[in-house]
């Protein structure tokens, strides 16, 4: 069975003088702000498409590692993880990376780096971003 997730955006005027808002299906939150200026310049109350995609990022590889965890039979007591999602203007985006940190009892760094970067190759999220370069820095709580 497949799922679908929607959002929407609905944006009036040009580029660098318009705005928009995002709308997620799921969410009773929002709507969320867009414009060009946060996403050149940087925002702490403008939401961007790169957050949006750093917290999907984050997110998916969390849920990944968890499950290779516990597959490992180390199931995590805590999976904290931080995408930052880079973005160049007239680039693109150039890069995610990640950044986790977890409690695993009786696992050892060794086997948590191994596994945490099998979890980033097998995140479907990190398949979707293959054009760029994808980070990891794995610490073991």
């Amino acid at each position: 069975m497949s799922v679908t997730s929607e959002a929407s955006t609905s944006w009036k005027g040009s580029l660098f003088e318009g705005s928009g808002e995002i709308a997620l299906e799921s969410s009773n939150q929002g709507p969320f702000r867009v414009d060009w200026k946060a996403r050149s310049e940087g925002s702490t109350s403008v939401t961007t498409p790169e957050e949006l995609i750093a917290a999907a990022h984050s997110s998916c590889f969390s849920m990944a590692l968890s499950h290779a965890l516990t597959e490992n039979g180390t199931p995590p007591e805590t999976v904290e993880t931080t995408a930052s999602v880079t973005f160049i203007p007239g680039t693109g985006i150039t890069g995610s990376h990640l950044n986790v940190n977890a409690v695993v009892p009786g696992l050892s760094a060794e086997d948590f780096a191994r596994i945490a970067n099998e979890a980033k190759a097998g995140c479907p999220v990190s398949a979707a971003l293959a054009g760029i370069e994808i980070t990891l820095e794995a610490t073991l709580g």
